[in-house]
């Protein structure tokens, strides 16, 4: 599936080869989780385990990363291990994947560059937590997140726990609806905010089994529908932060980063941790809980697909 001239670029695990070569269901899933969202060694820990859900649900993970300068598809244990250790490692999106191979760098992949990493291999399915989108304050930093576009250009399913809830997800849904890109609550008929099971907003769309969803998609390509799908899965509700708990929270983050002068692809890292402090920890639970969850709809979609 990768053209002759990405190849030089790229390694495909063996087992995620032999699984897209023999037309098995493969399921994608981000690395800056691993650099960025999480601390070692909850971050390796929670990496190998996601992959685990995704075997034991009858499909096969494909962890993408750029190891000194290599876009891996599929990771070995050393390599996640490496990644989930690395010092200075680059946070990637559309704009800078090429770079980084081009310079050699290591780093991991945001929503964007795991999207178009993916459908060049040919994987339709992905996972991950929450995707970006559109920053609180836009209209002057006009801070938007190159995952919407992508999810825009690139025919891959998104499977998330909706946009992270440091956003504005009302200026995210608008933005994605302007962009053709359908938004699906699993089995919900309000987006969840990621650590929370509600918000006040509706979801676009309704589906209720990984069937449906995989149906949707085929027919979208039968059609000639290009672009992604956004599949927004709430936590299970035994993990959950209550919205009204993290509103507070997110507030006191934002200042915080707002203080401390943090801007672009720092705001992300830098609120997730100051909430991680402001919880003791109870959000790191929670977003390991979504993203297992996500990794397990998810494979029930890619083995939908193949049925």
């Amino acid at each position: 599936m990768i053209d002759r001239a990405a190849r030089q670029f790229v390694d495909v695990h063996p087992e995620v080869a032999g699984a897209l070569a023999s037309k098995r269901p493969v399921v994608a899933l981000e690395s800056t989780i691993i650099t960025h969202g999480m601390p070692y060694p909850a971050n390796s820990d929670m990496a190998a385990a996601v992959e685990r859900i995704i075997v034991d649900e009858g499909a096969t993970p494909a962890t993408i990363a750029v190891l000194g300068g290599r876009i891996k598809i599929g990771l070995s244990d050393g390599e996640r291990n490496a990644l989930a250790t690395a010092g200075g490692a680059m946070k990637l999106s559309r704009a800078d994947l090429a770079f980084a191979v081009a310079e050699r760098r290591t780093g991991g992949t945001t929503v964007a560059a795991t999207m178009m990493a993916a459908h060049l291999a040919g994987i339709g399915v992905f996972a991950t937590g929450g995707i970006g989108g559109v920053h609180k304050g836009a209209e002057q930093s006009f801070d938007v997140s190159a995952d919407l576009d992508e999810l825009a250009r690139t025919p891959v399913i998104v499977v998330s726990a909706g946009a992270k809830a440091i956003l504005d997800i009302p200026k995210t849904l608008e933005v994605l609806e302007t962009r053709g890109v359908p938004v699906v609550g699993y089995g919900a008929d309000v987006m969840p905010a990621f650590w929370s099971r509600q918000s006040p907003f509706p979801a676009p769309l309704r589906l209720d089994s990984a069937e449906a969803i995989a149906t949707f998609q085929q027919t979208r390509s039968a059609l000639g529908v290009g672009g992604g799908m956004l599949v927004a899965n709430p936590v299970p509700a035994e993990f959950e932060i209550p919205a009204a708990d993290m509103a507070r929270h997110i507030e006191a983050a934002q200042y915080a980063a707002h203080e401390n002068g943090v801007i672009g692809k720092a705001v992300t890292p830098f609120l997730l941790a100051k909430i991680l402090e402001l919880t003791d920890g109870a959000s790191l639970k929670t977003n390991i809980a979504l993203v297992e969850n996500n990794a397990r709809l998810a494979a029930r979609i890619a083995v939908a697909m193949k049925a």
